[in-house]
């Protein structure tokens, strides 16, 4: 009863935030730039490494995926899970540990990295109110995110990702200078919304960073994914 009451508090505060995702006008799109994510990290991953135009191809095929197979597409892709995993991937498995033997017939950190992303969806999958999602929370004191999210719509071809940062100190003037001045800003419930949008002939994707007004700080982004029927 309880953890039903939880997942249900949690799937309306990600629908809240991502409502505004895919509320306000169409101005001049943000600048396109996708990129492969990979299954290793070499150094440690930072907000930096982390562009929202990079999930909106992912997001797309999500959308036309059921639900279930729409949130593995997004999270298996998700440069922000790939990086948590495979840090515990790496430092988890080691020779002749019995719960990840690295010298086991087969093993590969990235076989590793996939096999405990098809848990994460396959054992936080909640179905609530004709929508499917997975949270799944961060741990890790030197991490930048501290909670992701994935949401698959079941009536209509919607994909949603949601990310938590973990402190205050990606600030909107960094954010703005990597993706440019937002087309849209508002104030919700106290908080600073910058909105960004990349659209094509087959989708319009669109993006808000949740920005702590009283220092600047990004603390919540949210991205969603509406496709176009072609008449």
């Amino acid at each position: 009863m309880i953890s039903a009451l939880v997942a249900a508090m949690k799937l309306a505060a990600l629908s809240f935030l991502l409502s505004l995702a895919v509320c306000g006008p169409s101005l001049p799109n943000a600048t396109a730039g996708v990129s492969q994510p990979t299954a290793t990290t070499p150094a440690p991953f930072s907000i930096d490494d982390f562009d929202w135009r990079d999930m909106v191809p992912y997001l797309f095929a999500a959308a036309t995926l059921p639900g279930e197979e729409g949130i593995r597409t997004m999270l298996e892709n998700s440069k922000v899970l790939v990086a948590y995993v495979t840090r515990q991937v790496r430092t988890e498995c080691k020779p002749g540990n019995p719960r990840c033997d690295s010298n086991r017939d087969g093993f590969t950190v990235n076989g590793e990295v996939t096999k405990r992303i098809d848990g994460i969806v396959r054992e936080g999958m909640f179905h609530r109110h004709k929508t499917s999602y997975v949270d799944y929370a961060l741990e890790g004191k030197t991490f930048p995110f501290s909670e992701i999210a994935a949401m698959r719509s079941d009536k209509r071809e919607d994909a949603y990702f949601f990310l938590q940062l973990a402190d205050h100190s990606y600030t909107a003037a960094q954010l703005q200078d990597k993706y440019g001045d937002p087309y849209d800003t508002d104030i919700v419930q106290w908080y600073s919304v910058y909105k960004y949008r990349l659209a094509s002939p087959d989708y319009t994707s669109k993006a808000v960073f949740e920005v702590d007004p009283t220092d600047g700080a990004v603390l919540k982004i949210a991205i969603s994914l509406k496709t176009r029927k072609h008449r």
